[in-house]
């Protein structure tokens, strides 16, 4: 499967090491973990909703890569969680992380859960570091801008 996934340029397209800022899916000090989106939209989607960018006119200022990965064909457990768990703003990601940490902890390495900035795509969380996980990458775009069109579909914090 071909995920999606927007970082710095200058930066390789993994993390490496626990050293992570947390999100939804691991909360400091779990790292790595590495967010994908099915689409190059939803990863861009991810990155607005994440830095909290709400104009477009700051679109034309972001230079980022997106990378096009082959993140294999393994299968991805669900959180059990509601939908606007997995979606909400921040106060959410607690429970997010508690739900991902059970998951690691009964062996399991990778997750799938609906896109909190996009709700119509879906989010991949792999853990564990690069050379374990031995993913294929290929840039798709340097110093790119996320499209307008993506900046009305983003679900925002509120």
């Amino acid at each position: 499967m071909i995920a999606f996934r927007q970082c710095d340029a200058r930066c390789p397209f993994l993390w490496e090491g626990a050293a992570q800022p947390e999100g939804r899916w691991h909360a400091a000090g779990e790292g790595p973990a590495h967010y994908f989106a099915d689409t190059p939209d939803g990863a861009w989607a991810d990155f607005l909703r994440h830095e909290e960018i709400r104009d477009a006119a700051d679109l034309v200022t972001i230079r980022r890569a997106i990378w096009a990965v082959d993140i294999g064909d393994a299968p991805a457990v669900r959180p059990d969680l509601p939908v606007q768990t997995m979606q909400g703003d921040r106060s959410t990601w607690p429970a997010c992380q508690a739900a991902a940490r059970e998951l690691r902890a009964a062996g399991q390495q990778r997750l799938e859960a609906p896109l909190a900035a996009l709700p119509d795509s879906r989010m991949f969380v792999l853990y564990g570091e690069p050379s374990d996980l031995k993913l294929t990458g290929w840039i798709a775009a340097v110093d790119a801008s996320p499209p307008q069109a993506v900046m009305r579909r983003v679900q925002h914090y509120s």
